[in-house]
């Protein structure tokens, strides 16, 4: 059976929503026929290539009035919404009028900051709702009473074929990313002061933020202030392939967030074998193994923060040219192919002088520990399984009950 699967979105194509862009990539990929119903036009310099590649542009319907339209046209199986404020709103509407099932996915702001104030009674019409993260999904039941059968956990993919690390060769100076809005939950100001506690703490390092947004002016500031203009470069919104080289140039990904639902860059960290230290906050204990691929810190804590990164860096700049580098090669999972990874490490093999482990190989083993984790549960193709799999189930359910 073709899926057809009408989406509605806030806007599209956004750069900060690449993982929209990704999704619906796949499906198109895997010949899942698809209409966009776009609310606004972001008006955006760069535009995911993803969208010109596989045409998304020719499937998107911008006016709101041509949705019903459309959709009437198009006969869709099933709608879904990204967020669960106004584009589930609207899917919820152009269901119950042509009498179609929709579902929709829950985020982060929708379900701790700005939910609806009806989120339950979206969640009790739509056939099921998907969330990112086991801890939004534990908020959502008690919160909004939405029943543990109607949720699924999906978190959002990755491309592991574009998301993947680079050369062995490392940058001079140790380096920090950090890609996100700049927006105040993601508390980007605590970022510069943790740069300012490495640089006092005489530890050599750059840290390339990535994003932009309105708390700009905020974070020009407080760099300022602290006279860190060499060491913190914003680079301001970037086109994907950018992004990429951003990480694959990386040695530690960052995060400092007030709240999240389960941050698609981290998992472009992981993909690229980047071990990150965040704070606790929503589902980022779910992808981050305290000391295995990284370091999760309470929310707010500038010290702890700058400890969790000086313990990654120092790791990573004593391994530089070290003969017990630990080397992994990885072949990203392709739909329908088992993934495959071959580990090599002289500190494996009995009577070498490097076997014992030292803190010297920690930001090695966290690296293709983040890799493995990304390529086993956190693909774009294990997302679309997982996600068509309760299209179909919704739909079969649908037809039953007509």
């Amino acid at each position: 059976m073709t899926l057809r699967i009408a989406y509605v979105l806030k806007s599209f194509p956004k750069l900060s929503e690449t993982f929209i862009a990704e999704e619906l990539a796949e499906l198109r990929r895997r010949g899942v026929e698809l209409l966009i119903c776009a609310l606004k036009d972001p008006q955006e310099e760069h535009v995911h290539s993803l969208v010109a590649e596989t045409g998304l542009l020719d499937l998107v319907i911008r006016d709101p009035d041509q949705f019903r339209g459309a959709l009437e046209a198009f006969r869709p199986d099933l709608i879904h919404a990204h967020f669960a404020t106004e584009p589930t709103r609207v899917a919820r509407e152009l269901a119950r009028e042509l009498e179609l099932p929709f579902t929709f996915t829950a985020h982060g702001h929708d379900v701790y900051r700005k939910p609806p104030a009806d989120f339950g009674e979206r969640a009790a019409d739509a056939e099921r709702v998907i969330t990112v993260s086991q801890a939004n999904a534990t908020h959502i039941r008690h919160q909004f009473d939405v029943p543990a059968d109607k949720l699924a956990v999906i978190p959002c993919g990755v491309d592991v074929k574009r998301f993947s690390p680079g050369s062995d060769a490392r940058q001079e100076v140790p380096t920090i990313v950090c890609v996100a809005r700049f927006s105040p939950v993601k508390n980007l100001t605590m970022l510069v002061q943790v740069c300012g506690v490495l640089r006092d703490r005489g530890l050599p390092f750059r840290c390339l933020l990535v994003g932009d947004g309105r708390t700009r002016g905020e974070i020009e500031q407080a760099r300022a202030e602290l006279g860190l203009e060499s060491e913190l470069q914003l680079l301001g919104a970037l086109p994907q392939s950018e992004v990429i080289g951003c990480w694959r140039q990386a040695d530690v990904g960052v995060l400092c967030s007030h709240s999240e639902g389960m941050p698609v860059s981290l998992m472009e960290a992981a993909a690229c074998g980047v071990p990150v230290v965040a704070t606790d906050v929503g589902g980022i204990s779910e992808l981050v193994e305290q000391g295995k691929t990284g370091f999760v810190v309470p929310p707010g804590d500038v010290n702890a923060m700058a400890d969790a990164l000086e313990r990654v860096l120092t790791s990573r700049a004593s391994i530089a040219g070290d003969p017990c580098e630990t080397r992994v090669t990885s072949r990203a999972s392709i739909a329908g192919d088992p993934c495959e990874t071959r580990v090599t490490s002289r500190a494996s093999i009995a009577g070498d002088p490097c076997e014992t482990r030292t803190s010297r190989e920690l930001a090695t083993e966290m690296s293709w520990n983040a890799r493995l984790r990304a390529l086993s549960v956190l693909s774009i193709q294990h997302q679309v399984d997982s996600l068509t799999s309760v299209w179909e189930a919704s739909i079969a359910g649908e037809r039953q009950m007509a």
